[in-house]
């Protein structure tokens, strides 16, 4: 650059008009503020990311084929991403998390790892013997339950069992790639000690413990037949997964659930039961393992046909601490 910095400079001097200067602002890599070539700056949020709906049963068949030849020995994991299709983008499920579709089969191991990202796992399908290893800590992986992996956790799961195991991993993986701090390492040993096979964890939501929530929520009078909204509440995981909140959505039949336009991008998992949404202006209908993402600045309505439960994480916490959540006024004009 400082080799070239004279000729540059003798060359802005020669300009005799407003348009040569822009060729030579390129060569120097500056925009003109004036001249750039799109907008920097927009009225209300804009998304390239669309609301979207992916099928448990297509996803199980579809790990089951591959399954036929592709093994954990020759994947670091053997799972199926379910990405928003922005561009050529072929990873993210919304802008700051990705969703996949993971199995094991019996006797196999997910090879022990650690990352930056947090991540999480909504488990599906599995028997007693399947788990996962964090840190040394055995978790069980029975259906409806919650794994937490926190960033940094050495972590690698496990099917002892008969059965083939599937689960829903979910991570902040976009959001480590846009901020760049990322760290991966496997572990140079081929199995995980565990050092402790607690019955209660801070890493584990037990399903039996979210139905004993349920029964609570109905004697109260909270879950009520005849209530038109579906109750929310929501986990205690934050202090461990500082970039999401996780929370739960209970329905009865006929009850809804209303998502305002924010700027907070969610992935919903259908933890029991079936039903149909609006997932920002598209109609569709949803059952148990089920998928569905919906993107900033998009609103949604669910509604439950039968006894329902969505299990849904979101980057709300990342948005608050950084004081740029937002959530559309009912007065605002569409434009």
């Amino acid at each position: 650059m400082s080799k070239l910095l004279p000729q540059a400079l003798q060359s802005l001097s020669s300009a005799t008009e407003l348009n040569e200067l822009y060729p030579l602002f390129d060569q120097q890599r500056m925009t003109a503020g004036w001249h750039k070539k799109r907008a920097s700056l927009w009225k209300s949020p804009q998304t390239q990311f669309k609301p979207m709906h992916w099928s448990y049963e297509l996803g199980k068949l579809a790990l089951d084929q591959a399954g036929r030849w592709m093994s954990t020995e020759l994947a670091e994991r053997r799972n199926l991403l379910l990405f928003n299709p922005v561009g050529d983008n072929d990873y993210d499920t919304v802008r700051t998390l990705v969703a996949a579709y993971q199995m094991i089969k019996p006797g196999e191991y997910a090879k022990p790892h650690w990352h930056t990202p947090n991540a999480l796992r909504f488990v599906l399908e599995a028997k007693p013997g399947a788990f996962s290893v964090v840190d040394g800590v055995k978790l069980p992986m029975l259906p409806g339950d919650v794994l937490l992996t926190p960033g940094g956790a050495m972590h690698s799961h496990y099917n002892e069992s008969d059965a083939c195991a599937y689960w829903i991993d979910i991570l902040d993986v976009p959001l480590v790639h846009l901020l760049e701090p990322m760290f991966f390492e496997p572990l140079h040993q081929t199995m995980q000690e565990v050092s402790i096979e607690p019955t209660e964890h801070e890493y584990w939501f037990k399903e039996s413990d979210v139905l004993s929530h349920v029964n609570s929520l109905q004697q109260s009078g909270k879950l009520a037949q005849g209530k038109n909204s579906a109750y929310t509440h929501t986990l205690n995981s934050v202090e461990h997964i500082v970039t999401q909140n996780l929370n739960y959505h209970h329905f009865l039949p006929q009850q809804t659930l209303s998502v305002p336009k924010t700027t907070v991008s969610r992935i919903f998992c259908v933890a029991s039961g079936s039903g149909e949404a609006d997932l920002g202006g598209e109609r569709l209908s949803w059952k148990v393992g089920d998928v569905m993402a919906l993107p900033s600045w998009h609103s949604a309505t669910f509604k439950a046909s039968e006894s329902s439960r969505l299990f849904e994480v979101n980057d709300h916490p990342v948005l608050e601490k950084l004081g740029l959540f937002r959530q559309e006024a009912t007065n605002e004009i569409e434009s």
